[in-house]
C-alpha cells in the first residue's frame, strides 16, 4: 500500500535534442579539385618540355655546327677543335639523360637555354615581344564575347528572320580565316577609307584591325555554341518565374539567361587564347606588327631551335594558366560545381 501511496516520480524530462548539424563546408572536395587542377596543368607543362626537347636534340644536323654558323652567318664545315669549346659549353656532348634533367631544371628556373642566332638567353629575347602579342590575343578575346553576347541577346528568339540573320552570321563569321579577313580589312579600312594605319603604329587605331582580325571568327564560335544553350534555357521554368513576377525581357535575358548558357562557351575561351597565339603570327605578319609571331617566324627561317622550343613553352603556359582561370570563373558563375 506504502508504494501505491507513495506520489509518483516525477518522469525525467525529455532529452534536448541534438542539435542539427550543419552540413560540412566541401573544403575537402575544393581543395582535392585544385590539388588535380594543378597537377594537370604540371602534366601539361612537363609533356609541352618533353616534346619541346626532343625536338632539339633529334633535330637532323649537329647542334653544335648549327650555333656556330648562325652566330657567324656562315655555312660551313666545323673541325672537332672548333665544335669542341661548344659542345663543352652549352652540354651537348653530356649523355642524354643528363642533358634532359639538366633542361628540366633549368625550365624550373625559368631558364629557357640560350638563342642561337642572337647569343643571348631566350627569356630575354621573348620578354621583348610578349607585351604586344598578349595585348592582341587579350583584347582580342574581349572584343569577341562582346561581338558574341551583343549578337546573342539582340537576336535570340527575337523573330524567326532575326534570329536565323543572327545565327548565319555567326556561322560566316566563324568560317572566315583570319589571313584573308586581315587583308580584306587592311585594304577596305586602311588603303582605301584610311580610317587606320596601314602597317606599324603603336596606338589603339593601331591595334583595332589586328584585334577584330582574331575576334570576328571566334565571335563565330562562341556565339554558336552560347545560342544553343541560350535558346533552351529560355524555356526553363525560373525564366518564366521572373517573367510572371515582371522582370523585364532585357533583364531576363542578362541577369536569369545569360549567367546559364555561357558556361559552354566559357570552356571554349581556354582553348581559344591558346589558338590565338598561333593566330597572331599570321595577324602579326599581315599589319607588320611586333610580337611572338615574328619571333617564331624568325626563329623558324633560322633554324633557331632554343626560340622555337621557348615559344612552345609559353603559349603553353599561357594555355595551362587559361583553363585554370576558366575553371575559377566556373565557381564564381556557379558556385555548385565547385561543391561537387
Amino acid at each position: 500500500m506504502s508504494a501505491i501511496l507513495r506520489p509518483p516520480e516525477a518522469a525525467p524530462a525529455p532529452a534536448t535534442p541534438p542539435a542539427s548539424k550543419a552540413p560540412p563546408r566541401p573544403t575537402g572536395r575544393r581543395l582535392g579539385t585544385i590539388a588535380t587542377t594543378a597537377l594537370s596543368a604540371l602534366g601539361v607543362l612537363w609533356a609541352a618540355a618533353t616534346v619541346t626537347f626532343l625536338a632539339q636534340v633529334l633535330m637532323p644536323g649537329d647542334r653544335a655546327t648549327l650555333l656556330l654558323n648562325l652566330s657567324t652567318g656562315q655555312t660551313v664545315e666545323r673541325t672537332p677543335e672548333e665544335l669542341a669549346p661548344i659542345n663543352e659549353r652549352f652540354g651537348f656532348d653530356e649523355p642524354l639523360p643528363a642533358q634532359y634533367l639538366e633542361y628540366l631544371r633549368g625550365l624550373a628556373g625559368g631558364d629557357l637555354g640560350t638563342s642561337y642566332q642572337q647569343l643571348k638567353p631566350v627569356t630575354e629575347v621573348i620578354s621583348d615581344q610578349l607585351a604586344p602579342t598578349l595585348l592582341l590575343t587579350c583584347g582580342a578575346l574581349l572584343v569577341a564575347w562582346l561581338l558574341a553576347l551583343g549578337l546573342i541577346l539582340l537576336t535570340a528568339r527575337r523573330g524567326r528572320a532575326r534570329s536565323a540573320l543572327g545565327s548565319g552570321f555567326e556561322a560566316l563569321a566563324a568560317s572566315l580565316p583570319h589571313y584573308w579577313l586581315g587583308v580584306i580589312l587592311l585594304v577596305v579600312f586602311a588603303v582605301e577609307l584610311r580610317w587606320f594605319p596601314v602597317v606599324g603604329g603603336s596606338g589603339p587605331a593601331a591595334l583595332a584591325l589586328p584585334v577584330l582580325t582574331l575576334a570576328v571568327p571566334l565571335a563565330g564560335f562562341l556565339g554558336q555554341v552560347t545560342r544553343d544553350e541560350f535558346e533552351r534555357t529560355l524555356d526553363q521554368p525560373f525564366v518564366v518565374s521572373a517573367r510572371a513576377r515582371g522582370v523585364g525581357d532585357l533583364a531576363v535575358r542578362v541577369r536569369h539567361v545569360l549567367r546559364h548558357s555561357v558556361l559552354p562557351a566559357l570552356t571554349l575561351s581556354g582553348w581559344a587564347l591558346g589558338a590565338l597565339f598561333s593566330g597572331a603570327v599570321l595577324v602579326e605578319r599581315v599589319f607588320s606588327r611586333p610580337g611572338l609571331g615574328q619571333v617564331l617566324l624568325n626563329a623558324v627561317n633560322a633554324r633557331d631551335v632554343p626560340v622555337v622550343a621557348g615559344v612552345v613553352m609559353v603559349v603553353a603556359l599561357v594555355y595551362v594558366v587559361a583553363n585554370l582561370l576558366v575553371d575559377l570563373a566556373y565557381t564564381l558563375i556557379d558556385p555548385r560545381i565547385g561543391e561537387r
